[in-house]
Protein backbone atom coordinates (compact mmCIF):
# COMPACT_ATOMS: atom_id res chain seq x y z
CA UNK A 1 0.00 0.00 0.00
CA UNK A 2 1.20 3.65 -0.88
CA UNK A 3 -0.72 6.08 0.93
CA UNK A 4 -0.18 9.73 -0.03
CA UNK A 5 -1.20 12.11 3.45
CA UNK A 6 -2.25 15.23 1.78
CA UNK A 7 -0.12 18.16 3.27
CA UNK A 8 -0.72 21.72 2.70
CA UNK A 9 0.72 25.12 3.52
CA UNK A 10 -0.69 26.34 7.39
CA UNK A 11 -1.14 22.28 8.10
CA UNK A 12 -2.67 20.83 11.24
CA UNK A 13 0.49 18.71 13.08
CA UNK A 14 -1.80 16.53 14.59
CA UNK A 15 -3.67 15.51 11.70
CA UNK A 16 -0.61 14.36 8.90
CA UNK A 17 1.80 12.94 11.20
CA UNK A 18 -0.62 11.18 13.57
CA UNK A 19 -1.78 9.02 10.42
CA UNK A 20 1.70 8.92 9.01
CA UNK A 21 3.18 7.57 12.02
CA UNK A 22 0.95 4.47 12.34
CA UNK A 23 0.50 3.91 8.96
CA UNK A 24 4.05 3.54 8.78
CA UNK A 25 3.88 0.70 11.16
CA UNK A 26 3.23 -1.30 8.04
CA UNK A 27 6.70 -0.72 6.89
CA UNK A 28 7.44 -4.34 7.08
CA UNK A 29 4.80 -5.42 5.62
CA UNK A 30 5.71 -2.83 1.96
CA UNK A 31 3.13 0.16 3.22
CA UNK A 32 4.57 3.64 3.18
CA UNK A 33 3.00 6.68 3.97
CA UNK A 34 4.20 9.73 2.45
CA UNK A 35 3.82 13.27 2.85
CA UNK A 36 2.44 14.99 -0.11
CA UNK A 37 2.56 18.55 -1.00
CA UNK A 38 2.29 21.04 -3.46
CA UNK A 39 5.45 22.53 -2.83
CA UNK A 40 8.71 21.01 -2.04
CA UNK A 41 7.97 22.41 1.40
CA UNK A 42 5.12 23.39 3.81
CA UNK A 43 4.77 24.91 6.98
CA UNK A 44 2.62 24.05 9.47
CA UNK A 45 0.03 26.60 11.64
CA UNK A 46 2.55 26.61 13.99
CA UNK A 47 5.89 27.33 11.92
CA UNK A 48 7.23 23.66 11.31
CA UNK A 49 8.42 23.18 7.99
CA UNK A 50 8.27 20.36 6.32
CA UNK A 51 9.62 18.80 3.11
CA UNK A 52 7.53 16.95 0.51
CA UNK A 53 8.46 13.83 0.04
CA UNK A 54 5.82 13.16 -2.33
CA UNK A 55 4.27 15.65 -5.08
CA UNK A 56 1.37 16.40 -5.19
CA UNK A 57 0.26 14.69 -8.53
CA UNK A 58 1.44 11.26 -6.61
CA UNK A 59 -2.11 11.28 -5.05
CA UNK A 60 -3.50 9.94 -8.32
CA UNK A 61 -1.15 6.65 -8.43
CA UNK A 62 -1.55 5.95 -4.58
CA UNK A 63 -3.48 3.42 -3.35
CA UNK A 64 -5.03 5.57 -0.50
CA UNK A 65 -5.50 9.19 -0.10
CA UNK A 66 -6.17 11.51 3.05
CA UNK A 67 -6.24 14.73 3.62
CA UNK A 68 -5.04 17.01 6.48
CA UNK A 69 -6.88 20.03 7.87
CA UNK A 70 -4.88 23.04 8.15
CA UNK A 71 -5.45 27.03 8.57
CA UNK A 72 -5.69 27.87 4.76
CA UNK A 73 -7.88 25.49 3.57
CA UNK A 74 -10.44 27.62 2.53
CA UNK A 75 -7.52 29.21 0.56
CA UNK A 76 -6.96 25.69 -1.20
CA UNK A 77 -10.48 25.19 -1.76
CA UNK A 78 -10.52 28.31 -3.59
CA UNK A 79 -7.52 28.00 -5.51
CA UNK A 80 -8.13 26.10 -8.95
CA UNK A 81 -4.19 25.53 -9.76
CA UNK A 82 -4.15 23.39 -6.85
CA UNK A 83 -7.45 21.73 -7.01
CA UNK A 84 -6.53 20.86 -10.90
CA UNK A 85 -3.76 18.94 -9.78
CA UNK A 86 -5.64 16.27 -7.81
CA UNK A 87 -6.87 13.34 -9.73
CA UNK A 88 -8.65 10.66 -7.79
CA UNK A 89 -10.50 7.95 -8.60
CA UNK A 90 -13.01 6.26 -5.56
CA UNK A 91 -13.34 3.39 -7.55
CA UNK A 92 -10.07 2.15 -7.12
CA UNK A 93 -8.26 4.02 -4.00
CA UNK A 94 -9.06 4.77 -0.41
CA UNK A 95 -10.51 8.18 -0.09
CA UNK A 96 -10.14 10.01 3.60
CA UNK A 97 -10.37 13.40 4.41
CA UNK A 98 -10.18 15.13 8.01
CA UNK A 99 -11.45 17.93 9.59
CA UNK A 100 -11.01 21.13 7.00
CA UNK A 101 -9.89 18.52 4.29
CA UNK A 102 -13.59 17.20 4.20
CA UNK A 103 -14.37 20.38 2.62
CA UNK A 104 -11.59 19.65 -0.28
CA UNK A 105 -13.47 16.56 -0.67
CA UNK A 106 -16.59 18.26 -1.12
CA UNK A 107 -15.31 20.85 -3.61
CA UNK A 108 -13.79 18.07 -5.76
CA UNK A 109 -16.98 16.25 -5.65
CA UNK A 110 -15.65 13.17 -3.93
CA UNK A 111 -18.26 12.90 -1.54
CA UNK A 112 -20.98 11.96 -3.86
CA UNK A 113 -23.83 12.90 -1.55
CA UNK A 114 -22.41 11.23 0.99
CA UNK A 115 -22.57 12.25 4.82
CA UNK A 116 -19.51 13.63 6.12
CA UNK A 117 -17.59 14.26 9.62
CA UNK A 118 -15.62 17.59 10.24
CA UNK A 119 -14.33 19.57 12.84
CA UNK A 120 -16.83 22.45 14.55
CA UNK A 121 -14.68 25.42 13.09
CA UNK A 122 -15.22 23.92 9.69
CA UNK A 123 -18.80 22.88 9.73
CA UNK A 124 -20.38 25.54 8.66
CA UNK A 125 -17.90 26.05 5.16
CA UNK A 126 -18.71 22.47 4.78
CA UNK A 127 -22.30 22.53 5.18
CA UNK A 128 -22.42 25.77 2.62
CA UNK A 129 -20.50 23.40 -0.05
CA UNK A 130 -23.99 21.23 0.65
CA UNK A 131 -22.76 18.83 2.87
CA UNK A 132 -24.93 17.09 5.46
CA UNK A 133 -22.45 16.94 8.27
CA UNK A 134 -22.50 14.37 10.94
CA UNK A 135 -22.28 14.67 14.51
CA UNK A 136 -19.91 12.03 15.32
CA UNK A 137 -16.23 11.18 14.85
CA UNK A 138 -15.67 8.86 11.66
CA UNK A 139 -18.02 7.78 8.73
CA UNK A 140 -17.13 5.81 5.46
CA UNK A 141 -18.99 4.89 2.65
CA UNK A 142 -17.81 2.55 0.20
CA UNK A 143 -14.07 3.88 -0.34
CA UNK A 144 -14.87 7.78 0.88
CA UNK A 145 -14.14 8.32 4.71
CA UNK A 146 -14.68 11.38 6.73
CA UNK A 147 -13.12 12.50 10.43
CA UNK A 148 -13.67 14.98 12.96
CA UNK A 149 -11.52 16.22 15.18
CA UNK A 150 -7.50 15.76 15.46
CA UNK A 151 -7.51 13.02 17.08
CA UNK A 152 -9.96 11.33 15.11
CA UNK A 153 -6.63 11.05 12.84
CA UNK A 154 -6.39 7.51 14.25
CA UNK A 155 -9.57 6.46 13.19
CA UNK A 156 -8.44 7.14 9.15
CA UNK A 157 -5.72 4.88 9.80
CA UNK A 158 -7.60 2.32 11.79
CA UNK A 159 -9.83 2.56 8.66
CA UNK A 160 -6.96 2.40 6.02
CA UNK A 161 -5.29 -0.35 7.79
CA UNK A 162 -8.64 -2.43 8.14
CA UNK A 163 -9.47 -1.94 4.35
CA UNK A 164 -6.17 -2.80 2.88
CA UNK A 165 -4.83 -4.50 5.46
CA UNK A 166 -6.99 -6.45 8.24
CA UNK A 167 -8.29 -5.91 11.50
CA UNK A 168 -5.20 -7.75 13.31
CA UNK A 169 -2.73 -5.20 11.38
CA UNK A 170 -5.51 -2.06 12.39
CA UNK A 171 -5.21 -3.60 16.12
CA UNK A 172 -1.73 -4.03 16.19
CA UNK A 173 -0.56 -0.33 15.21
CA UNK A 174 -3.10 1.11 17.23
CA UNK A 175 -1.63 -0.86 20.36
CA UNK A 176 1.66 0.18 19.49
CA UNK A 177 0.98 3.89 19.74
CA UNK A 178 -1.79 4.02 22.81
CA UNK A 179 -0.61 5.08 26.31
CA UNK A 180 0.41 2.12 28.75
CA UNK A 181 -2.12 1.59 30.56
CA UNK A 182 -4.90 2.26 28.30
CA UNK A 183 -4.25 0.07 25.01
CA UNK A 184 -6.65 -2.11 25.20
CA UNK A 185 -9.21 0.86 25.36
CA UNK A 186 -7.71 2.25 22.90
CA UNK A 187 -7.98 -0.14 20.80
CA UNK A 188 -11.55 -0.75 21.66
CA UNK A 189 -12.28 2.78 21.13
CA UNK A 190 -10.66 2.47 17.46
CA UNK A 191 -12.20 -0.85 15.79
CA UNK A 192 -15.54 0.55 18.12
CA UNK A 193 -15.86 3.30 15.50
CA UNK A 194 -14.40 1.76 12.09
CA UNK A 195 -15.56 -1.48 12.17
CA UNK A 196 -19.28 -1.15 11.79
CA UNK A 197 -18.61 0.50 8.46
CA UNK A 198 -16.16 -2.16 7.09
CA UNK A 199 -18.63 -4.63 7.93
CA UNK A 200 -20.78 -2.93 6.03
CA UNK A 201 -18.46 -2.51 2.86
CA UNK A 202 -17.85 -6.07 3.10
CA UNK A 203 -21.78 -7.36 3.09
CA UNK A 204 -21.37 -4.85 -0.34
CA UNK A 205 -19.35 -6.68 -1.81
CA UNK A 206 -20.36 -10.37 -0.95
CA UNK A 207 -23.58 -9.05 -2.65
CA UNK A 208 -21.89 -7.99 -5.64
Amino acid sequence: MQIAILTFDGFNELDSFIASGILNRMRGKGWKAHITCPEEAVTSMNGVTVRAEKPLEFAGEADAVLFGSGMKTRDVAQSPAILDRIRLDPARQLIGAQCSGTLLLAKLGLLGGRPACTDLTTKPWVIEAGVDVLNQPFHADGNVATAGGCLASQYLATWVLMRGGSREDAENAIHYVAPVGQKDEYVARAIGAVAPFVATQAAYRAAE
